[in-house]
């Protein structure tokens, strides 16, 4: 029996849209069949369409809720004496918003001055629905007020009706105490969100766009603002007002504020951008002697206001977040959901239904697989600043525990010159203080090579090779590196120090493809070049046995431009005897190849190209006859579809090192991290 979870605002301003977007990645993390729907659509005064909470949901999700009904179509209703047609409209809408879901999350009405009959709908929506009802609040420095809110709206509804409660914007290390006054309410507090600056940083564009700014240098038009400070001191009063996010607010003809933000730039300071005021055009050479700041990204635009007039514009701005900007809903969703009390999640899903892997409940799954294994993972780059960040992040959320190999002064300045506060447990290590420790190790390993003291050391000095040292002794449990190094540079020490796994012949690579419904294995599209027909079918039962690590059942497609006998050559004949080799050694899996693409994922062109086969149409695991091939693909695939895709991930080594794409984002390495992690618990130390 279908679920109804009614969200239901205190009051105007708390996050709504934010609550129901996190609670149906909460639900998606759990595997639950989950269905949204805004039955009333509320436009801001601004807005020209379409509804935004029903926007969003289709931006970053799989649903597809139905169109809500016109605010001026319920007043209407209302004034007729129509409620019942009107909620039988509204029933109708969410019925259609998937068939047979476990749960429905729907959004209410936000009760304002040209809303007065809010209350009085939701109430009848609840009732119409036999729904529980989520009240949402937002923290705004009174504990009793907040109470006061959720009482308030309570009174508007049934006994039994209301489910719980979620305080948004808590400030941090008040959630507990927070939610503790709920409870002592009579509440159930469902969750207690966090406030964190990111959750409601614009970009620079969207402020260009809502303040009418002339750009005159666009560079990183994404990049967040965080806060903003207007230079009107002189320079060095103005320098410390400067820090990471912050969009500088100055008059054009203040060339010296314009040379001191450029300059602040080129040395590592993270700005926003740069805002002038007052429509003076700043001086052209000015601006050629700031030309290397704009060219690595500095945002500068220009605006007719005055200084006040802009400052004022920017502390009315509208937090809302653009249907444009995934990257901060992603952000939002996650963060909401993981504040989200998993058990009153876990409580409402039916138990009759099997979990699908979707890939918000992958990468939770992965995560807290993750913090259960608790292994040690070494980051030889630790000057990098992506990696920084990144080991922050995972150190901050019990993911691993990170050690950053670098001169500890040097990390902390790129740390502070990125923003990024490092956790007091997060462990750094000095490669110098360390080195001299695995000289003789090393030189054992690599005593049929002939390798002398004086070599290993010199050899050590690399850190990815102090890295694989350290994992080779078992001081660590698993490496991640590649986001300023080749990938050569990082498998080359694994393959001389680590050395392949017991029945393993080859290293090779997955990516696991997350796609919007479903979780793919890609393998390999990292390590190896041209492999033959032996080398295919151990690529391919490497990657069904990843596939099962990560709990994704494999089905396994060896892939060619052509299906089954359809066609005849050299690869594909490699194809055919990798297929037959896999089958072979592993009777118990479901392989079939050679297989396009389409006929391995697509079940009406498997139909048609490949009928009775066990794998076309449903294939999980697609494994690529060579490099070329397969890294093209999954570029593809993740660029044109926006695709999040996590890995690569290598297979075959006795430890985990796993690599990454040089333009790795800071989540990207979270997750190989993250990888990294369950690959060490889930091998025996050999």
């Amino acid at each position: 029996m279908t679920q109804y979870i009614l969200l239901v605002p205190t009051g105007d301003g708390v996050g709504l849209t934010s609550i129901s977007l996190g609670l149906l990645r909460a639900f998606e993390r759990q595997g639950t069949d989950v269905a949204f729907v805004k039955p009333i659509a509320q436009m801001r005064p601004d807005d020209h369409g379409p509804e935004r909470s029903t926007a969003l949901v289709r931006a970053t999700t799989t649903l597809r809720p139905p169109e809500p009904i016109a605010l001026r179509a319920v007043e209407e209703a209302l004034r007729s004496n129509q409620e019942q047609r009107l909620l039988e409209d509204v029933v109708a809408r969410v019925q259609s918003a998937a068939s047979d879901p476990e749960v429905v999350v729907i959004e209410g009405l936000v009760p304002a001055a040209d809303v007065p009959f809010g209350d009085q709908v939701n109430s009848q929506i609840a009732t119409a629905l036999d729904a529980s009802v989520v009240i949402v609040g937002s923290y705004r420095g009174d504990t009793d007020a907040l109470v006061h809110a959720y009482a308030l709206v309570a009174s508007g509804f049934k006994r039994g009706q209301i489910a719980g409660c979620v305080i948004n914007r808590a400030p941090s290390g008040q959630g507990a105490a927070l939610a503790e006054a709920v409870r002592g309410a009579g509440f159930t507090c469902i969750g207690c969100v966090e406030e964190r600056p990111l959750y409601s940083a614009p970009r620079v564009r969207d402020i260009a766009q809502a303040i009418g700014a002339r750009i005159l240098n666009e560079g990183d038009f994404d990049r967040r603002v965080l806060r903003f400070t207007v230079a009107a001191m002189n320079v060095p009063r103005c320098l410390g007002a400067l820090s990471p996010g912050c969009l500088v607010v100055t008059p054009g003809d203040r060339n010296d504020v314009i040379m001191a933000t450029c300059l602040a730039a080129l040395n590592g300071m993270p700005l926003a951008g740069l805002l002038l005021t007052g429509n003076f055009d700043p001086d052209p050479q000015v601006m050629d002697l700031g030309r290397r700041a704009l060219d690595l990204g500095l945002p500068v635009l220009l605006i007719a206001h005055d200084t006040l007039t802009a400052a004022n514009g920017l502390l009315h701005f509208d937090p809302e977040v653009p249907v444009d900007d995934l990257e901060r809903i992603e952000m939002v969703m996650r963060g909401v959901a993981d504040d989200i009390d998993h058990e009153w999640i876990a409580r409402l899903r039916k138990t009759d239904r099997p979990r699908r892997i979707t890939p918000p409940a992958f990468r939770y799954r992965l995560l807290e697989r993750a913090r259960a294994a608790n292994k040690r993972i070494v980051l030889p780059e630790g000057h990098e600043p992506r990696t920084i960040r990144a080991a922050a992040d995972c150190q901050r959320r019990k993911i691993a525990r990170c050690v950053l190999l670098g001169k500890e002064a040097e990390i902390r300045h790129v740390a502070a010159d990125h923003g990024v506060e490092l956790p007091d447990d997060l462990e750094i290590l000095s490669p110098e203080d360390n080195l001299e420790r695995y000289v003789a190790p090393m030189v054992e390993l690599r005593k049929s090579k002939g390798l002398a003291p004086e070599q290993a050391r010199n050899a050590l000095g690399d850190t990815i090779v102090l890295g694989t040292m350290m994992l080779a002794q078992g001081d660590v449990d698993g490496l991640v590196s590649g986001a300023i190094h080749t990938t050569a540079h990082t498998v080359r020490p694994a393959l001389q120090l680590i050395r392949t796994a017991p029945g393993s012949k080859l290293v090779s690579s997955v990516f696991f493809m997350c796609l919007p419904d479903q979780v793919l294995v890609y393998g390999d599209c990292a390590i190896n070049p041209c492999p033959n027909a032996e080398e295919l079918a151990d690529i391919a039962l490497q990657s069904a046995q990843s596939a099962v690590a990560f709990g994704i059942e494999p089905r396994i497609a060896l892939l060619s431009y052509s299906t089954g006998s359809s066609g005849s050559g050299e690869d594909v004949e490699k194809v055919r005897e990798a297929t037959a080799l896999a089958r072979s050694r592993a009777p118990g899996l479901l392989i079939d190849g050679p297989m396009q693409y389409d006929a391995a994922v697509m079940p009406n062109v498997a139909a048609e190209k490949a009928p009775g086969s066990p794998v076309a149409g449903r294939a999980s695991v697609l494994v690529f006859p060579d490099l070329n091939t397969g890294n093209t693909t999954y570029k593809a695939v993740q660029r044109s579809a926006h695709v999040v895709s996590i890995g690569p991930m290598l297979q075959g080594l006795r430890k985990p090192v796993n690599d990454l794409s040089r333009g790795a984002l800071v989540e990207d390495i979270v997750y190989t991290i993250a990888l990294t992690a369950i690959q060490a618990a889930a091998r025996p130390d050999t």
